[in-house]
């Protein structure tokens, strides 16, 4: 970042109940986005502008952003979904999609309630019924310690990789597009393939500076649980990229577009002849980021993930359970991972970006949901650390969002860009609310 660095500092008090510093990366992980803004607008302005990152609102922007007024948030699990004691420990399974659900219960059996599935989960071992699932095209992850993940040849794997893999390409100047310095991302067309939950929270960044995002679903996808939370000051569409003429509009769109942030797992844009290389060729100079959840080598490289899930097979649950001293897995207090990996992602375009204006050259970055939770695990918390204070109504933005679920406010923004703002040109939508065109 440079001299940026030195733009950065923090207000706000307490921190979220964790064996983990979770505060800490709450605050880091936005003010290392906001950094990179502040960097590129420096190419516009000559000076990196000041940055402030409110801990207390950051920890709460890691929960849920969102307030209705009125009306209430879909539950956030499915009924089956959560922890289950196994035979010789515990597993989590991630059944809030219903083909993922479908695939817990090939393994399982149909079971009318939670309580009879719990029955057939103490049947199995956590390990085999892990594979089982996975090997159904499920999601779940038996708990394991920091000592057994480490040990693991996936946790092997993933501690030799860097926090962000990332490289740059052939030289394509970036043509039509000026900084706005009140209004920085304004413009900037940002083409969004991802899903629940740090893809989006990337965007979302990038959205509540001024950027297109137009997100891309396929038919029939929802997210009930989080879209009122990440779809702010998106657009939304739906193509299926697996029929010809589809894939014909979303080529015609990535080739307008200056980002591409995606969290398909790896290879799955190969399958559908949209591997790096031809995006590269459709979109010269793309700065193209991606996720997974399990990181980018090792045996699970491929692996279907979320947050929970990681936090269950890297020791994270486990330590919370002992830290806690309960008896049951104990995750971290919000989704984490999910959100630092977001606000990296945004880092990693924003960088990309910077260096295309600088250079003319494009890049692509990669990122995981496991890497990130390694400095997390490697960092102390504090030892009797004081609580966060209660919401008011005084942490709520006066702004009314006028959403298709009925009005709602948000949390104040968790920082603030000396002359640049963080707010938004749309409220939350529906996915597929729109035309699947840059506006």
């Amino acid at each position: 970042m440079g001299g940026a660095s030195d733009a950065v500092s923090f207000t706000g008090g307490g921190e979220l109940p964790s064996a983990y510093p979770v505060t800490d990366l709450a605050a880091a992980s936005i003010a290392a986005a906001s950094l990179a803004l502040s960097e590129l607008l420096s190419t516009a302005i000559d000076h990196s502008p000041a940055v402030t990152v409110d801990r207390r609102l950051a920890s709460m922007w890691f929960g849920m952003s969102i307030r209705p007024m009125g009306w209430k948030l879909p539950p956030v699990w499915d009924a089956f979904a959560g922890d289950y004691r196994t035979h010789d420990g515990w597993i989590k399974l991630h059944t809030n999609a219903p083909h993922h659900r479908a695939a817990a219960m090939r393994v399982l059996g149909n079971h009318p309630d939670r309580a009879s599935m719990a029955g057939a989960v103490a049947t199995w071992n956590a390990t085999d019924l892990e594979t089982a699932i996975v090997g159904e095209g499920g999601c779940a992850a038996a708990m394991r310690s920091a000592v057994e993940w480490a040990d693991h040849p996936q946790g092997r794997a993933v501690a030799g990789e860097p926090l962000a893999h990332r490289r740059l390409h052939d030289s394509a100047p970036l043509k039509n597009w000026n900084i706005a310095p009140e209004r920085p991302l304004k413009g900037l067309r940002v083409l969004d393939l991802t899903r629940v939950l740090a893809g989006p929270v990337a965007t979302r960044f990038l959205a509540c500076f001024g950027a297109d995002v137009l997100r891309i679903d396929p038919p029939n996808w929802d997210e009930p649980a989080v879209v009122q939370e990440v779809t702010l000051g998106k657009r939304c569409a739906r193509l299926d990229l697996h029929h010809i003429n589809d894939r014909k509009i979303f080529k015609e769109l990535l080739s307008q577009a200056h980002v591409l942030v995606h969290g398909y797992r790896p290879t799955a844009l190969d399958r559908l002849g949209l591997d790096a290389a031809t995006r590269r060729a459709i979109a010269p100079g793309l700065v193209d980021v991606s996720l997974d959840a399990y990181g980018w080598t090792g045996p699970w490289a491929t692996r279907r993930g979320f947050d929970s899930l990681v936090q269950m097979s890297s020791g994270i649950a486990d330590a919370g359970m002992h830290w806690r001293e309960a008896d049951a897995p104990v995750p971290l207090p919000v989704q984490a991972l999910d959100h630092a990996t977001g606000y990296l992602m945004a880092t990693l375009v924003l960088r990309g970006v910077t260096q295309r204006l600088r250079n003319g050259r494009g890049s692509e970055a990669r990122v995981s949901l496991a890497r990130t939770a390694k400095p997390l695990m490697e960092a102390s918390a504090t030892p009797e650390p004081a609580e966060l204070a209660p919401e008011t109504d005084a942490d709520h933005s006066p702004m009314i969002e006028k959403t298709p679920w009925g009005d709602a406010r948000r949390i104040r923004p968790p920082l603030h860009i000396e002359g640049a703002p963080m707010s938004w040109d749309y409220p939350a939508t529906r996915l597929g609310s729109n035309e699947p065109r840059w506006s």
